[in-house]
């Protein structure tokens, strides 16, 4: 209550949106994996290639697609032999503002998360990383391209994961109408979407979605999960109807019941473009959603038209995308890896 009085105080002075943050254009990459030319082209077509899958028909991609708003449109996402994952897929624009990765936070870094889905059963279903690395080994336009990449031909899933990574953190989409708007633009948003953005704070909304990835994730050390109790109010008909309590998140990972329905708190960049929402994709609009959180979050009832101002602003969240082309994949002459 003491941060959601103090953001209504903000609100009430004449700079009401002067804390408001803007997204970076430009990701921050780790030391030991600076972003380069070469590394972002050997992940772009590491992130498109099927072939790292172990039945050769799914890629990154697949679930997170690059072309549309960085997931896959689906409740919970199809791997390998048509297998159900049990959680909606993230997006992965602006995925290198968060501190840790997954739903549950369990791996710390985007190169922690890339070499992950490899070898679940039900995404990627390879049997370890080296059947991963010793098919791509078998492609001889990949020789080269880690090379260039890295210096030497090794091809080490480390640098398979550094490069998807590396290609990754080119995916931000800055310059929202909500960036124009904080960075001076004063028409840049709508009155109505001005009122939602009032409103979002007014209720606590952005006491988990802060920050200027809106993901509560800013100014923290890499590896540091940022979770957030969801539903934090389950004695309502949202959590019957949508099945909010049945994951128990970060509880999963390490077996500690204070962990239960622990979740990484999602960006809210985009999120016009990322339905179905929540953790198991039960909601299928935006409205819907907004009316779900404030009830489960924070034991709110919602009018219309406050719904119609917040959804107004979220809006006004999306960003600008770059262009993206499908790459053109090393090839194998005469031969298929897939078996």
């Amino acid at each position: 209550m003491k941060k959601i009085t103090t953001l209504i105080a903000i609100f009430a002075s004449s700079s009401a949106f002067a804390n408001w943050q803007a997204l970076p254009e430009v990701a921050p990459s780790p030391a030991d994996n600076p972003t380069t030319a070469e590394k972002v082209e050997l992940g772009k077509a590491l992130y498109f290639d099927p072939r790292i899958s172990s039945t050769g028909t799914v890629s990154c991609n697949s679930c997170h697609n690059v072309m549309t708003g960085g997931d896959d449109s689906r409740a919970t996402s199809v791997g390998v032999d048509g297998k159900q994952g049990g959680r909606s897929a993230p997006t992965v624009w602006n995925a290198a503002f968060y501190s840790t990765q997954f739903w549950d936070g369990r791996a710390n870094t985007l190169e922690d998360q890339a070499v992950g889905p490899m070898t679940n059963p039900v995404e990627m279903g390879a049997k370890d990383h080296a059947a991963v690395m010793s098919r791509l080994k078998n492609i001889p336009g990949y020789k080269d391209m880690f090379s260039n990449a890295f210096g030497n031909s090794d091809m080490t899933i480390d640098q398979a994961a550094k490069a998807i990574a590396s290609y990754e953190r080119t995916l931000i989409t800055p310059n929202s109408a909500y960036d124009q708007f904080v960075k001076g633009n004063k028409k840049a948003l709508t009155s109505e979407q001005q009122q939602g953005m009032k409103l979002f704070a007014e209720i606590g909304c952005n006491s988990c979605h802060s920050g200027p990835a809106f993901n509560g994730q800013h100014g923290v050390d890499i590896g540091t999960p940022v979770l957030m109790k969801f539903p934090m109010f389950n004695n309502n008909a949202y959590d019957k109807k949508y099945d909010l309590s049945a994951d128990k998140g970060r509880e999963e990972v390490t077996g500690k019941k204070e962990d239960a329905n622990m979740f990484r708190i999602p960006t809210l960049r985009n999120i016009a473009l990322t339905a179905p929402y929540f953790h198991n994709g039960s909601v299928k609009d935006l409205s819907t959603a907004v009316q779900v959180m404030a009830k489960t979050q924070l034991n709110r009832d919602l009018k219309q038209l406050e719904v119609q101002q917040i959804v107004a602003f979220l809006n006004s969240l999306t960003g600008e995308f770059p262009a993206q082309s499908l790459p053109r994949l090393p090839g194998t002459s005469g031969t298929t890896l897939i078996r």
